[in-house]
């Protein structure tokens, strides 16, 4: 497994981005650990509604709009990952500016995309 990805804004609903994000990673063989607002499984991979200190943590890739991420964001840095996938409708030009200082690469991207396209 690699490239270790926090999918942050999950849900159990099969429309969502989210939903279709995580089943593609592990898809991919790509381990994979959620955060949402409900607890559930989702191909196998559990929905913690609690945030946990994830260790090797590669990739964070979010699904949560610009105002709900500020809550994040001092959990997101602590993580140290290398880097962090702001999915369409979740830019946020403050955070970015966050993430340069701590070193910590970010792109505006679309996860299922570079996933379709083995760009992840």
């Amino acid at each position: 497994m690699i490239k270790k990805t926090l999918v942050i804004g999950a849900s159990l609903k099969s429309n969502r981005y989210s939903y279709l994000a995580v089943q593609k990673l592990v898809s991919k063989l790509i381990d994979v650990v959620a955060f949402g607002l409900r607890k559930g499984v989702v191909s196998g991979v559990e929905i913690d509604t609690t945030l946990i200190r994830y260790k090797n943590i590669h990739t964070v890739t979010l699904y949560l709009n610009p105002s709900r991420q500020k809550e994040y964001y001092d959990y997101i840095i602590a993580l140290n990952p290398e880097r962090v996938i702001f999915n369409p409708g979740t830019e946020n030009p403050e955070f970015y500016t966050l993430l340069m200082e701590k070193n910590i690469y970010y792109e505006e991207a679309c996860t299922l995309v570079l996933l379709s396209t083995n760009q992840y």
